[in-house]
């Protein structure tokens, strides 16, 4: 599952090509955090029509002066930066799954030709994020009983695509506070102060990517030593705009708290007040947060009885009344119907009496 109960959003593409400074088309991919075998959670980005994008990129290409071929460059990078619900909206997991490669490719093929892109730095780091943890990572849980080496594949796969979008998260942040990543390497908790309620976005994607290929990562102790870096990105995040994204870093701290080390109380109390200010936040209208609590924490503390009625609540929200969140509800859903087909695997049942 996605790290650190973070939540899924995906910037879509739709319509014909009106002026790319209006007519946005966001897609809202919120899912929301849940942990499995110490794994988090995160949120999804990728935004307007893929034939659109690929239009102005040839046009950008025919442009004589570098100026000119720059400035369309850059004005597509606003237009893919920008949010918008086509992809969010669609009923169908798979298509969007067989889509989105190609929207983060073309990101890396802009962000060659405007590399401090601040927009297209956001989108990338939140783009790989999240198609890794709703098309990667959850992919491998499900392949797991049946090909543990390929679900390894898989997971192995997902680490390197959280550290390529955690890479565009920094070089994000750098972009808008020059010096800041060798700070944050030095003095994690200090070189945070410096950002700022603009910043919030990119800490956040950055944060999530970064826990996400910690939790695939347990292996690799130089990735391990990062931890506080990351943990200052979601902390400072919280501080400065904790309803960000409708309680997606509540969400995402949902998970994180059940594994956060050095903190003081009860972790399960943490996780529950991040879960009950996100449920207010989100309304109720989000499958992946239930999903979250039930895996993050009931699995953790075998309460079998809250985790099937959180993933009963889950599993009863109608994802065609709320299309902005369609695509994401359904993606929890499923993980939600696959959380229950493992409940025996997941929970110490007390042997049933038999028959004779």
């Amino acid at each position: 599952m996605l790290p650190f109960g973070a939540r899924l959003r995906l910037a879509g593409c739709a319509g014909d090509l009106p002026p790319l400074d209006h007519e946005r088309t966001k897609i809202a991919f919120v899912g929301s955090g849940v942990r499995m075998n110490n794994s988090f959670h995160v949120k999804l980005l990728f935004c307007r029509p893929i034939w659109c994008a690929f239009a102005v990129m040839l046009g950008a290409t025919l442009l004589g002066g570098c100026s000119l071929k720059r400035m369309a460059v850059n004005k597509l990078g606003d237009a893919l930066a920008s949010g918008g619900t086509t992809f969010a909206a669609d009923d169908d997991p798979e298509l969007v799954k067989a889509a989105v490669p190609f929207s983060l490719k073309l990101m890396e093929s802009l962000l060659n030709e405007s590399p401090n892109h601040r927009g297209l730095l956001e989108a990338a780091s939140s783009g790989f994020t999240q198609y890794s943890y709703a098309f990667v990572q959850q992919d491998a849980d499900e392949l797991e009983p049946g090909d543990f080496a390929a679900a390894e594949a898989l997971r192995a796969r997902a680490k390197r695509l959280y550290l390529r979008a955690r890479n565009y998260g920094l070089r994000g942040l750098e972009a808008a506070h020059p010096g800041f990543t060798n700070a944050l390497s030095q003095k994690p908790l200090e070189a945070v102060r410096r950002m700022r309620k603009r910043d919030v976005p990119q800490l956040y994607w950055c944060a999530a990517a970064w826990g996400s290929a910690i939790s695939l990562g347990k292996d690799d102790p130089a990735l391990l030593a990062t931890i506080p870096q990351m943990e200052a990105l979601i902390d400072r995040a919280l501080e400065l705009d904790e309803s960000w994204g409708e309680g997606a870093i509540h969400s995402f701290l949902v998970s994180y708290e059940m594994s956060r080390q050095g903190a003081s109380g009860d972790p399960v109390e943490r996780a529950r007040r991040h879960f009950e200010r996100a449920l207010q936040l989100a309304g109720g209208r989000q499958a992946g947060l239930f999903v979250t609590f039930a895996e993050a924490v009931c699995v953790e503390k075998q309460i079998v009885k809250q985790f099937e009625e959180l993933l009963g609540q889950a599993l009863a929200i109608d994802a065609d009344a709320y299309p902005e969140q369609r695509l994401a509800n359904l993606v929890m859903q499923r993980r939600a119907r696959w959380l229950l087909s493992r409940k025996d695997e997941l929970f110490l049942l007390p042997a049933q009496p038999s028959d004779q």
